[in-house]
């Protein structure tokens, strides 16, 4: 019998950066502080937090997770790209060629980014082993239920399999408001 039954991660709005932008927000050399260790291996929240500003309006104390990245990224939910009233792009992780810039502002300096924010796409962290316990693969696309009160069916769930992954379904705000849903609740791959 295959499992189906996975464990919810709940991501707010954050930032990635890179290090030559970290450099210029912080301060040449920064190396960012873990707050709290999150579930995939090596990420962490940052004690580090940003700006994020457009010409209409802002965020304050934007949560920096880490480590650096290649490329900065902002990844926040539709509800905030209504407030900072720009338009942006659903994609995976670090797919943000033409999508909306934004200003990031530091401690020590301002980073504008031409492009790099987006609504992370639904998707699913899994290890090589739990792939094979669910029947699934890598960039295979499932529908995910949620029940309770708001019970609701995700399409277009992206499954990420990785050898280091653990296994966790990543949704934003807006999603787990839809449907009634925190942190660690379950949910079920029904394909």
């Amino acid at each position: 019998m295959l499992e189906t039954k996975v464990p919810v991660g709940i991501s707010a709005r954050h930032i990635h950066v890179s290090q030559a932008d970290l450099d210029t927000l912080y301060g040449e050399g920064y190396q960012l502080t873990v707050k709290k260790d999150l579930l995939q291996v090596g990420q962490f929240a940052a004690n580090e937090t940003v700006d994020l500003v457009t010409e209409k309006s802002s965020f304050k104390n934007v949560r920096i997770l880490g480590p650096v990245r290649k490329q900065t990224q902002v990844e926040i939910a539709l509800t905030d790209a209504l407030k900072l009233k720009i338009g942006i792009p659903v994609r995976e992780s670090g797919d943000t060629k033409g999508s909306a810039g934004i200003t990031v502002v530091g401690p020590k300096g301002t980073v504008t980014l031409e492009e790099g924010v987006i609504a992370a796409g639904r998707h699913i962290h899994m290890s090589i082993d739990d792939a094979q316990k669910f029947g699934v693969q890598d960039n295979e696309i499932v529908k995910v239920r949620c029940d309770g009160e708001r019970g609701l069916t995700f399409d277009n769930v992206l499954i990420r399999v990785h050898e280091n992954f653990r296994l966790e379904m990543h949704i934003d705000t807006d999603e787990a408001n839809a449907a009634m849903c925190k942190n660690g609740c379950t949910v079920e791959i029904i394909k």
